[in-house]
């Protein structure tokens, strides 16, 4: 019973870290079509924002306000990312729209870049992020089940920042702007909204939120410049499995990687339930291409 306890809070645990990770990919790949190769690097650069908010609270506000850092790391991360992702789409991006294969080597090259700016930066090794106190410990449930408050502390911020997605593109005219131009672009536009304004604006929400996973990841190990690149194939198995463009087929593609890489982890080993998973998206996808909730849209055929 302790067992079957741990693995599932295990596989809820890494499927709202790779749900995280995925949110920001899934809005601005869904809507976009853009493969941005630099999305691990978004969450280089939160995680970065993180530990840097933690050296101004250690240096400023030693003491017992330095475990409030966290709190303050958790917008700032989201708000410089929103700011970085903003200035790429500006700068770069926007001259890649329906160019694909370019616009995978041109991100994919900016990771690098990125990367090697965080070496200057911050040195080649790892750096840890130090805990908050109140998220040290855990919770015991039962003899022998104890769950960690920081994997607690992640799986409440992760419903939080879906709640506030769900939110923005369902409650708010920017969300329902962006699901137009996500439906058909020509047609929103015609209608008069600013497709332009609409993709730079999601390109950055995008970043903001993979920002956030990398503070989150903060909690987990140390960081480092390649931290980014452990998760990249992970979030786009979680996009392309749940379906292009939808928020709850992202949920759902996230629970069942996250499930089933722990289920097979503990069944066979770590590498090769990393194998039987991607077997299992692959075999899944021959069924249903579209994955596991397809976005309808409105074409007019010409």
């Amino acid at each position: 019973m302790e067992v079957m306890l741990l693995q599932l809070f295990n596989g809820i645990s890494v499927s709202s870290i790779l749900l995280l990770i995925a949110l920001g990919l899934a809005v601005t790949f869904g809507l976009m079509n853009v493969i941005n190769m630099a999305h691990g690097e978004m969450i280089m650069i939160g995680a970065y924002a993180a530990f840097v908010t933690q050296n101004i609270f250690r240096a400023a506000l030693p003491g017992e306000m330095f475990d409030w850092y966290f709190a303050l790391a958790i917008p700032v991360s989201f708000l410089v990312c929103f700011l970085f992702g903003l200035l790429l789409e500006s700068s770069l991006i926007r001259f890649l729209y329906g160019r694909p294969l370019d616009s995978l080597l041109a991100t994919w090259g900016v990771g690098l870049a990125l990367q090697q700016v965080a070496r200057s930066i911050f040195g080649a090794p790892n750096v840890a992020v130090t805990s908050p106190g109140w998220l040290n410990g855990g919770w015991t449930i039962m003899e022998g089940v104890v769950l960690p408050y920081k994997r607690l502390f992640i799986v409440a911020l992760v419903a939080v920042v879906l709640l506030l997605m769900y939110v923005y593109i369902y409650r708010t005219a920017e969300g329902r702007r962006m699901r137009a131009v996500m439906q058909n672009r020509d047609m929103a536009a015609c209608l008069g909204i600013s497709t332009r304004r609409v993709d730079a604006l999601t390109f950055a929400v995008g970043s903001g939120i993979a920002g956030i996973a990398g503070c989150a990841l903060t909690l987990i190990g140390p960081i480092g410049p390649s931290i980014g690149t452990y998760y990249i194939v992970d979030a786009f198995m979680v996009v392309v499995l749940g379906g292009v463009g939808k928020l709850i087929g992202t949920v759902l593609g996230a629970l069942g990687i996250g499930m089933a890489n722990t289920l097979f982890e503990f069944w066979t080993t770590a590498s090769l339930g990393k194998v039987l998973v991607f077997l299992a998206v692959v075999l899944f996808l021959q069924w249903k291409p579209r994955g596991i909730i397809a976005v309808r849209t409105r074409s007019l055929d010409s």
